[in-house]
């Protein structure tokens, strides 16, 4: 393993600071087998068949277009696109991306705006995240975090959350609840039904009002509610995903910078399990491998494993750092986290880019969005694999491994049904639509079977004109739009609907159909 080790000491310019550098029982089955069902091999090179039958392009429900090709039997609906107005008369914010469902509501519950009750079954109550950075009409809403220029033309942050409600199969609103922030790209749901919100950023983001950027935040379903201020305590970094362990109350969090993510999770000083109860602080702490200082996780095998310990970050809200010459895989003058730098100063490992992460039966799924090696031999920008953390061994093993964009394009948010079934969204890091695959271009929803073959379950095929979007009563411009990125992908409760985003022209879609068909 190649490995730059930082001084033990450094001063930082800039930032006046001295740091130490330093049916889920199915998955059992699916770890255990993953790496004979790769008939021999060390990656996946393509999909199989799928049990729910081959895509076709099936109209939505709402609009008559047909968004989506899906298997038969299936159908779905949209809602909230952007350009939609809100119930605040507010259009609908653009790049849709991480989101989930929270507590439902119990049959009967609210009364809509009109003086009437919404129906009669459950009330499912989604908070979806918007990936909009510097922005000229930014979200106007409850929480409300930084409200100063964050680019030098006067541009305000312009990311935050929206509501969504949905219950007996119909959209029912959609509202502001968080604003203020900037590019909100994933986030994790917790226990007691709320929603933590990443800010992907990329620098050490500060706006007019001095608010800094990079941090986490907490959305409470009721968007009134909502606070807007920023759990600092876990880390200033270029946060994708969260997922709470609901045993120990341990935060497990992502980070998506090329080759220089780590793995990270927050002990809570409060593990009351309530709204609020994050604002008290805790450890946030790095991933190491045991016995294998700075281990390079940016290119893996199906069934590699590792144990795990955690080192504490001493300052988790530092500012990033210009990477010290020769650090692997990166390019001339990129900047390491602050988070990230104190981490692999102590022998933390490093993973491509970190991105979606789910708790279910006593593991965390993790994606690495680029594992593996590109046609130059070049760490890090191969097209992705899923991780699996038994949270009671503390060991991590390659689940699945992609060697072709066949096979999966750059997974990034993850989600495992409450029958056991993990979905991925993909969003490759080249427009897959050069080389599309038998049902043409575009992006897709990839479902793993119970031996942890993937298969294909949904598939992008979102090209307009002019004339249906009209039709359609839609505000966004024409195009082909199939290589544009799933992302959200979340389950009811009783695991009848799929919920997913697809983030460019931003249409969040409610897709059902016969599960039972096949491992989801």
């Amino acid at each position: 393993m190649s490995a730059v080790h930082l001084s033990r000491r450094q001063v930082l310019k800039g930032g006046a600071a001295v740091m130490a550098m330093g049916a889920i029982g199915s998955l059992g089955a699916l770890c255990s087998r993953q790496a004979q069902a790769a008939a021999g091999g060390t990656v996946w090179t393509g999909p199989v068949p799928s049990r729910y039958g081959a895509l076709a392009p099936v109209a939505d429900q709402t609009t008559g277009l047909p968004l989506l090709q899906l298997p038969p039997g299936f159908s779905y609906s949209s809602f909230a696109w952007t350009g939609d107005r809100m119930a605040d008369g507010q259009p609908v914010p653009p790049r849709h991306d991480g989101m989930a469902v929270m507590q439902s509501r119990g049959p009967g519950w609210g009364v809509g705006r009109n003086g009437r009750g919404h129906g009669h079954g459950p009330e499912l109550v989604l908070i979806r995240n918007h990936e909009v950075g510097a922005s000229a009409s930014p979200i106007r809403a409850p929480g409300m975090y930084d409200s100063g220029a964050i680019s030098t033309d006067g541009l305000r942050a312009g990311g935050g959350t929206t509501t969504l409600r949905f219950r007996d199969g119909r959209w029912l609103a959609a509202e502001a609840s968080l604003g203020g922030t900037v590019v909100n790209c994933a986030g994790g749901r917790t226990p007691w039904g709320t929603w933590l919100t990443c800010e992907e950023i990329k620098s050490d983001a500060v706006s007019s009002t001095g608010r800094k950027h990079g941090y986490v935040f907490e959305v409470h379903p009721d968007a009134e509610r909502t606070s807007g201020r920023p759990l600092t305590a876990l880390g200033r970094f270029s946060h994708e995903a969260v997922a709470i362990d609901p045993r120990t109350g341990y935060l497990y969090l992502t980070e998506d910078g090329r080759n220089k993510s780590g793995l990270y999770r927050f002990i809570p000083n409060d593990r009351a399990g309530r709204y609020g109860s994050l604002e008290n602080g805790g450890r946030l702490q790095a991933a190491r491998v045991h016995g294998h200082p700075n281990a390079d996780l940016t290119v893996a095998q199906i069934g590699q494993e590792f144990a795990l310990e955690w080192i504490d970050i001493p300052d988790p809200d530092l500012d990033s750092i210009v990477a010290p010459a020769g650090f692997p895989d990166i390019s001339t003058g990129d900047t390491l986290s602050g988070t990230f730098a104190q981490g692999w100063s102590e022998g933390a490992l490093r993973m491509s880019r970190g991105e979606g992460i789910f708790h279910a039966d006593g593991r965390m799924f993790i994606v690495d969005t680029s594992t593996g090696v590109d046609s130059r031999g070049r760490r890090g920008r191969g097209y992705g694999a899923v991780w699996v953390l038994d949270l009671t061994s503390q060991r991590l093993r390659a689940l699945f491994v992609s060697g072709d964009q066949s096979a999966a394009h750059n997974p990034d948010n993850i989600t495992v049904s409450p029958r056991g079934g993990v979905v991925l969204c993909e969003d490759p890091d080249a427009a897959p639509s050069g080389s599309p695959d038998v049902y043409g271009p575009g992006t897709r929803l990839v479902g793993l079977t119970r031996s942890g073959e993937p298969f294909y379950l949904v598939k992008n095929n979102v090209e307009l004109t002019s004339t249906q979007i009209a039709g359609a009563g839609k505000d966004i411009a024409e195009g082909d739009y199939r290589d544009s990125e799933f992302c959200g992908a979340c389950w009811s409760p009783d695991g009848r609907t799929l919920f997913a985003n697809i983030q460019t022209p931003g249409i969040t879609v409610a897709i059902t159909g016969p599960w039972e068909r096949g491992p989801l």
